[in-house]
């Protein structure tokens, strides 16, 4: 539709032929037969496309990038969709769609949000020449609930789109439609209202933190808020984990997880010793079961990636690696959700929840009438001070391991930032969390590369007895090149990034700021 469209809401209980003979009554109008309609939404699991303002719409074997309430199209793609079918950006046709959407959702899959069926009818507003002044549609739709065939029938709408060089009578169509026929202007879109109808949430569901914590307030009921926060997240994303929708829900649960580790050490003075040293152990249980699949799903990534800069003939050597990849990942998986869907994570989580719940109903405080704030700040300013010094002592002579140990106390910081950022003032989190993610993005590709490169070497036994073997091991060392080249320039880059997150200035910020 036009970039002048506007949404109405005809009154409840209107179908189509009582709307268009409200409007036949106040405009010269012609009017197509109706037409069935049958859409599917889509979006992703916490909601990108909503976010930006877009929605992706299956109609009639197209795909249709669409814009606000009334889907303004941007781009379309021949591209027939089944219902229940997961979409990533690789599926979409290249193109102009692609090119939309791809950025948007990087590597989360689009998944079915709303289905809707019904009728729609084109109607034009003439004026005396009998020329075509302002376009309308009248729509009728219910949602289609789940996979069988139940709807919901949702209002009637009235959708009205401009005519270049006919403003004035847009205009008096616009008033005739609020002000004699009480119509109201919505800026709620169709799938929306089916999503709700459907007993969703419009918008997907964000595992973002977003806590409002007391700086002031006992530290335990902090920490039970925060770890709450985390569980919620992993109970979120774990059904997404089972059936493999897309790889950040298993990045977002181990995300998750490692925040309520880094809580459980960080804060353990102020919590009862048992059980939570129990619950410590099953949780470090539940990061060790979940990391070798992550390995693998950021190594198949980064494999797409590396491939795409190849020529195309050396690229299609690697197929018998990418399968073997794609293998040894199902393998992985198999274990992992045999582990998740186990009474023993069944059991931790349930326990898990169980203690909090207590917690937070009883008071309990281990720590005494300790606050939030001084807490987390002493907290923050103690392994920031940790970091420096293990930092400092770091070399080209160093080794992997030191690297390695770094990283790990450079989660335990930001994950305290970012999980209390609202106890400190904005302008000492934000340039602290941002100098730290520069320098754990460098201890990570240095880390990550030299995971991989040991995976990759793993698999050359298994490699060569394939079919096409031989070519793709020869292929594999150029990518093993570049890998190590990479982490070679990862750990030159180190020197640099660890003196600007060292540096006098955000030496003192943290003493300063965090208290």
């Amino acid at each position: 539709m036009a970039a002048d469209a506007t949404q109405y809401l005809l009154s409840e209980g209107v179908g189509l032929d009582a709307a268009l003979a409200e409007l036949s009554g106040r405009f010269d109008v012609a009017s197509d037969p109706s037409q069935p309609t049958r859409r599917t939404f889509y979006d992703t699991f916490d909601g990108r496309l909503h976010a930006a303002g877009l929605a992706l719409i299956e109609e009639d074997g197209r795909l249709v990038a669409g814009a606000g309430p009334c889907y303004r199209e941007l781009a379309t793609a021949i591209r027939p969709a089944a219902w229940g079918e997961r979409l990533f950006a690789g599926d979409l046709p290249d193109g102009p769609l692609r090119s939309l959407i791809g950025p948007i959702i990087e590597v989360r899959a689009l998944v079915p949000v709303a289905r809707t069926r019904g009728r729609a009818r084109a109607v034009r507003v003439l004026n005396g020449d009998v020329k075509t002044v302002v376009r309308l549609v009248l729509g009728a739709e219910s949602a289609v609930l789940g996979g069988g065939g139940d709807e919901v029938r949702l209002r009637a709408r009235l959708h009205v789109v401009g005519v270049r060089g006919y403003d004035r009578a847009l205009a008096r169509v616009r008033r005739t439609l609020s002000g004699e026929l009480g119509l109201e202007e919505s800026g709620v879109a169709l799938h929306d209202e089916a999503v709700r109808a459907g007993g969703g949430i419009p918008g997907g569901v964000s595992t973002r933190l977003d806590l409002r914590l007391a700086g002031d307030g006992p530290a335990l009921a902090g920490a039970v808020v925060a770890m709450g926060e985390m569980l919620r997240t992993i109970e979120l994303t774990l059904p997404g984990v089972v059936a493999d929708v897309d790889s950040e829900f298993l990045h977002d649960l181990r995300v998750a997880v490692r925040r309520t580790r880094s809580i459980q050490r960080q804060l353990a003075s102020e919590f009862p010793a048992e059980p939570l040293g129990r619950f410590r152990r099953e949780f470090r249980w539940l990061g060790q079961v979940t990391g070798p699949a992550r390995d693998l799903d950021v190594l198949v990534l980064d494999l797409a990636a590396m491939r795409a800069q190849l020529p195309e003939d050396r690229a299609r050597e690697l197929d018998p690696l990418g399968d073997l990849l794609h293998r040894r990942r199902e393998r992985e998986r198999r274990r992992m959700v045999g582990a998740l869907e186990s009474d023993r994570t069944r059991g931790l989580l349930a326990g898990w929840s169980e203690f909090l719940g207590q917690l937070g109903r009883a008071g309990v405080n281990g720590g005494g009438d300790r606050l939030l704030g001084m807490v987390v700040g002493e907290r923050i300013r103690r392994v920031y001070r940790q970091m420096s010094r293990a930092g400092r002592s770091i070399d080209d002579g160093s080794p992997a391991m030191d690297l390695h140990d770094l990283r790990k106390q450079g989660k335990e910081l930001r994950y305290l930032l970012e999980i209390f950022a609202g106890l400190y003032p904005a302008g000492a989190v934000r340039p602290t969390v941002r100098r730290l993610k520069a320098l754990q993005e460098t201890l990570g590709r240095f880390q990550d590369r030299e995971v991989q490169a040991t995976m990759l070497r793993s698999l050359g036994g298994e490699l060569v007895a394939a079919d096409g073997g031989p070519a793709a091991l020869l292929t594999l060392g150029v990518v093993l090149e570049r890998i190590e080249a990479d982490g070679g320039a990862a750990r030159a880059e180190f020197a640099e990034r660890f003196a600007v997150y060292s540096a006098a200035g955000q030496r003192r910020l943290i003493r300063d700021s965090f208290r």
